[in-house]
């Protein structure tokens, strides 16, 4: 099995997954109880929390454990909007559904929402963002890297030029980017920001929102004081402490791994653009190096897919929590490709696991598959 489906999610760590279970079966208490198993749960956290923030250089008290980065981003977007009855959002037209599908709740809601355009790299421009920027303007959410095409966003000159307009909160989803594209809280002037933990070898179910200010925020859930009231509910303390483990893990090869799977995206690259008819949608600067995004017009991308499936080859369409539309990428739509692009397109995504043996083999099977596809279908 070749698995190249990273960005929809990753294989949990077999150290995670030990910790995971020691975790549970040990400090199962639950953390807001004062006897001593809740104690116990509740060092765990501070611990954890303790080990984000240091990672983050930000102060345990702005991080704030979620069920994951949809819920993440939920918070950060309907929270500020919660906030600012009469206030005007700006996203961009290349967003993953969690942020995009927010916004267009908040739009129902009477919310004014801006879509800066994004080119066809799917990027935007500080100064695209600045022209959208209104009196009302309250927040601008994006995400780091765009999770289909592997575009990286200036998050530096947008926070940088967000600093001239101080009743703005700027927050970036992070997701894509943890341990495989840097980024600054401090140098991004960024208030929140979304991380999850199974895109990193950790677990499904548990997430991260760093807020500068968390009284900035109005809570979307009620029933509980934890997570300083804005993520009310027993804490997942487990799945919490493998988070922090993965990030251990990931961090200590961060640099490394980080060049390592440039090369690989370069050498994929490279054996795939020889092919008639393929168009490599990946820009060829300022991506992250773990996203290769392709379309061969003519042939769906739920038919290739399911060719290198046959071979036990695995990557995607889009993103995963669009894949089952039966839509063209609403991403690619977005970055002004053609809809035969769009309808056309799979991402190949790898992790810190991945081998220049396995990224070999999906290319020359492409290379296979690919041609007999397209006399199909030109018959």
């Amino acid at each position: 099995m070749i698995y190249l489906d990273n960005s929809a999610t990753t294989r949990p760590h077999p150290d995670v997954l030990a910790l995971y279970t020691k975790m549970a079966a040990d400090y199962f208490g639950n953390a807001s109880s004062l006897h001593t198993l809740g104690m116990e749960a509740e060092q765990v956290l501070d611990h954890a929390r303790k080990r984000f923030a240091a990672y983050l250089n930000c102060m345990p008290n702005q991080l704030i454990f979620t069920s994951g980065g949809t819920e993440a981003n939920a918070v950060a977007i309907q929270g500020t909007a919660k906030k600012h009855a009469n206030g005007h959002l700006i996203t961009t037209t290349v967003e993953h559904a969690s942020i995009y599908e927010n916004a267009r709740a908040l739009e129902a809601q009477g919310f004014e929402v801006t879509y800066v355009q994004a080119d066809e790299d799917g990027r935007v421009t500080s100064k695209a963002i600045e022209s959208a920027i209104r009196p009302n303007t309250v927040l601008v959410t994006l995400g780091h890297v765009q999770g289909e095409l592997g575009t990286v966003q200036p998050i530096a000159e947008i926070g940088a030029l967000l600093q001239r307009y101080p009743q703005i909160k700027f927050h970036v989803d992070a997701v894509q980017s943890l341990a495989k594209v840097p980024f600054s809280l401090k140098d991004a002037n960024i208030d929140m920001l979304s991380l999850s933990a199974h895109k990193i070898h950790g677990l499904k179910g548990t997430g991260l929102l760093f807020v500068n200010n968390p009284a900035t925020l109005e809570s979307l859930l009620y029933g509980g004081g934890q997570e300083q009231r804005l993520r009310p509910g027993t804490e997942n303390t487990a799945g919490i402490a493998a988070f922090a483990k993965a990030l251990g893990l990931m961090e200590s090869q961060e640099q490394e791994q980080q060049q390592r799977l440039l090369a690989l995206n370069d050498m994929l690259r490279a054996k795939l653009e020889p092919i008639e008819g393929l168009i490599v949608n990946t820009p060829t600067s300022g991506y992250a190096p773990h996203i290769l995004n392709v379309s061969i017009p003519g042939i769906k991308a739920e038919v290739l897919v399911q060719a290198l499936g046959q071979r036990q080859i695995y990557v995607s369409t889009q993103s995963a929590c669009s894949t089952k539309t039966g839509k063209p990428s609403r991403v690619l739509l977005g970055a002004m490709k053609p809809r035969t692009v769009a309808e056309s397109a799979i991402r190949i995504s790898f992790s810190f696991a991945t081998t220049s043996e396995e990224v070999e083999a999906c290319g020359e099977a492409l290379k296979q598959i690919i041609p007999e596809l397209q006399e199909v279908v030109g018959k």
